[in-house]
């Protein structure tokens, strides 16, 4: 069993996978990869089980040290990394040698970005996952953010070596699915359940004006700032199940995207709910960034959602022929 050592750890790097699933009427947030896509797409390239667990990194900075051959990929914002002195593309598989380190420079845009090791990270489950629950304080790696000096256990021996990599060399994920980082990007949503209860300006303000992002962001939610959402009245509402992808209008009239670390309930009015397949963009979204939101049906959302799953069936099938 191999292991990584931190070396630089970048501002919050975390251990996920694809969450707790079936534990939000217990009150535990799902959690996992805010971008589930990405990680699913990395852990095939270096042959885990899409379920495998990886490191988040946020906003780049981090540096790792292999002490055996591993095979590794990466997706998510305009971050570069290299392995040593030669640069390591997003989407594809490269090789890790014993005692090389792997570095992520600052992102220059978009906000996280997922890495995924053969084997896995190693990592206790807890209540079913792997995944890190920075809120309350539980899971990956000691429940914490990774720090400098923390060495981290993988699982078995590498699933993916040099030969493979060669076969895989011209291999790579769809850009669009590997790079995600528009300096402007527009989420698609369905209205949400208390749409009606806005006035009509505050409906077409939210459609057609740009919101900014605001310095409170973190795995929680994506606060935005800009036209005021007025509701006809102020009256409370009784608290209810929220999933990520809602967007609630909190107190002072300003909507927050809720992405995978949010709470189980909440009072606050959903005034839309992002569609699925565009959650990754809101990961992507760092302050001062601008964003729209667009509305769609619910027959184009599920459209949507069924042929990214369809081309991924493709690109999974494929990888495995290639790989042999």
């Amino acid at each position: 069993m191999g292991e990584v050592t931190v070396r630089r750890a970048g501002p919050l790097t975390t251990v996920q996978d694809l969450g707790r699933a079936g534990r939000r009427h217990e009150g535990v947030s799902s959690g996992g990869a805010l971008d589930p896509f990405a990680a699913r797409i990395v852990n095939l390239l270096v042959g885990n089980r899409e379920d495998a667990a990886l490191l988040e990194i946020t906003l780049g900075g981090l540096r790792l040290r292999f002490d055996d051959e591993r095979g590794i990929a990466w997706a998510g914002g305009a971050l570069r990394a290299r392995i040593g002195d030669e640069e390591f593309p997003a989407g594809r598989l490269a090789i890790v040698r014993p005692g090389e380190e792997l570095e992520f420079e600052m992102a220059t845009a978009g906000c996280r970005a997922w890495l995924a090791i053969a084997g896995g990270i190693e990592v206790p489950l807890v209540l079913g996952s792997r995944s890190t629950d920075l809120r309350s304080g539980f899971g990956g790696h000691d429940g914490r953010a990774l720090r400098e000096g923390d060495r981290l256990s993988l699982g078995g021996e590498s699933p993916r070596k040099a030969d493979t990599a060669a076969r895989l060399a011209s291999w790579s994920a769809p850009v669009e699915w590997s790079r995600i980082s528009p300096p402007i990007s527009v989420l698609r949503v369905l209205p949400g359940s208390e749409w009606d209860e806005f006035i009509s300006e505050a409906q077409v303000a939210f459609l057609k004006q740009p919101f900014t992002v605001s310095q409170k962001t973190d795995r929680m939610g994506t606060r935005l700032e800009g036209p005021e959402l007025r509701r006809t009245n102020d009256w409370e509402l009784a608290s209810e199940a929220v999933a990520p992808g809602a967007v609630q209008v909190a107190n002072d009239r300003q909507p927050i995207v809720l992405l995978g670390d949010c709470q189980t309930i909440g009072g606050y009015p959903k005034i839309a709910h992002v569609i699925t397949v565009d959650l990754p963009r809101a990961a992507q979204l760092r302050p001062n960034d601008t964003v729209r939101f667009r509305e769609v049906s619910p027959a184009e959302a599920s459209a949507l959602f069924l042929a990214r799953e369809e081309d991924f069936c493709r690109f999974r099938t494929g990888l495995a022929l290639r790989a042999g």
